[in-house]
């Protein structure tokens, strides 16, 4: 039974039956066979002595002018997409080209959007995201700019309120502080920073299923709004939520998992050996998280654009990733630096004006007291804003072409894909394949 969703464009209903599958018809056609006249005596056919010269003979344009014959058909067009061979994609004849094997290039793929509607390569997936962030900048930026001013905000404010307390910070540098004081401290210290990662958690969510919503439309080349991308993705929200919080906690089990052994041994028998299968266990531990992270990393815009629960949503990862694990692993893992480094240059000019200006503020981080200044808070936020602002569009982006590019490769999307962009005629020429 075919269980693979269709394309549910933003604010579609969900997915709950199979998909539809464009049937491609496939008429037959046969030669057309003249006989040649035929004598008197049904000998075969009787050729004139005067023929044309030799190099001089064409073939004909068409019937004879008068003869009531309709002319032939012209050959069709390239088709939008290229056909795969049976090994896979790339490998076959392309659509619109039956006689696919002289010295022609690829032809041409759709591109209604962003990206084009065939298997794409890493580049096509980082230029695609950078071309959404370019050409819907007033969207993107504005979801982004909007959480990133939110989260940050909320940041300093805790950070600059908890880490500047006087009782908090001498309780910690006080040699002769009572175990109380310091539990207090200790505390305070958590559920601040705790608070800070909730906000920053909820923040990411929302800048995700927003900026989800909005590549979804840039692959259809339709523009949207920030109101209309909240309505689309606001009741996925809580799932999104659920499925943030469960996949590090799915991480944490498995290493837990594998250090469990050798702390039961380190604590029942030997120490050191103990230890040391502890060390080994967690490390496969840790090597299997990251294994199925990966599988699990395309559940998020399977939820939001499939209108998945989290549990299929899963399912859909697992089944989208199963074999292309590391060229997921790979083009997950550049996206990431390639935002960690935008992020880090952005960051570094702004910690060091922060520093001039507030003086003490590097060296207090530097002496680990925890007492930074308000102009260093504020500065840095403003550093964090920006770098954020730049970096969510290009990590959803990846994470949301990379989902469409794998339906692409395995279901054919990109004909419901030309389908809900209004192309006409997609993937109908003879010699098109689905999913090319």
């Amino acid at each position: 039974m075919n269980d693979t969703p269709g394309w549910a464009s933003p604010g579609s209903a969900p997915s709950d039956g199979p998909d539809d599958k464009r049937q491609d018809g496939q008429g037959q056609s046969g030669d057309a066979q003249g006989t040649g006249p035929q004598d008197a005596a049904g000998q075969g056919p009787q050729w004139s002595k005067e023929q044309p010269p030799p190099a001089q003979w064409s073939a004909p344009s068409g019937p004879p002018p008068g003869s009531g014959q309709a002319p032939p058909p012209p050959p069709p067009p390239p088709g939008p997409g290229w056909g795969a061979g049976p090994g896979g994609h790339g490998n076959g004849a392309p659509g619109g080209y039956p006689g696919w094997g002289g010295w022609q290039g690829r032809p041409m793929a759709a591109k209604p959007g962003v990206i084009p509607l065939r298997p794409l390569g890493v580049g096509e997936i980082l230029d695609g995201a950078v071309s959404t962030m370019r050409t819907y900048w007033r969207t993107v930026l504005g979801i982004s700019l909007t959480v990133a001013v939110v989260t940050q905000l909320l940041t300093v404010l805790l950070q600059g309120f908890l880490f500047n307390d006087s009782a908090t910070t001498d309780a910690l540098d006080n040699p002769d502080a009572t175990a109380g004081e310091i539990f207090r401290a200790m505390g305070e210290i958590f559920v601040g920073t705790g608070v800070v990662l909730v906000v920053t958690l909820l923040g990411t969510i929302v800048a995700t299923a927003l900026l989800t919503m909005v590549t979804s439309r840039a692959v259809l080349g339709k523009d949207v709004t920030i109101g209309e991308a909240w309505r689309d993705a606001r009741p996925q929200l809580l799932k999104l939520l659920g499925l943030t919080l469960l996949l590090p906690l799915i991480a944490v089990a498995i290493v837990l998992v594998g250090t469990a052994p050798g702390i039961l041994v380190a604590v029942l028998g030997p120490t050191d050996a103990g230890t040391a299968l502890a060390v080994i266990g967690g490390i496969v531990g840790f090597v299997v998280a990251v294994w199925m992270i990966i599988r699990l990393s395309l559940a998020s815009p399977a939820l939001m654009l499939e209108k998945q629960t989290v549990r299929k949503a899963m399912g859909r990862s697992v089944k989208l990733v199963r074999g292309s694990w590391w060229r997921v692993f790979g083009i997950q893992i550049l996206a990431s630096l390639i935002a960690g480094i935008v992020s880090e240059i952005i960051l570094i000019p702004f910690t060091a004006i922060a520093g001039v200006v507030s003086g003490d503020g590097i060296s207090g981080i530097l002496d680990t007291t925890g007492d930074v200044g308000w102009a260093f808070l504020i500065v840095t936020g403003i550093g964090a804003v920006i770098g954020s602002t730049l970096t969510f569009p290009i990590t959803a982006g990846v994470t949301v072409l990379l989902y469409i590019d794998q339906r692409i490769r395995r279901e054919a999307l990109d004909l419901e894909l030309a389908r809900a962009a209004g192309l006409q005629g997609y993937g109908d020429t003879p010699g098109a394949t689905p999913g090319s």
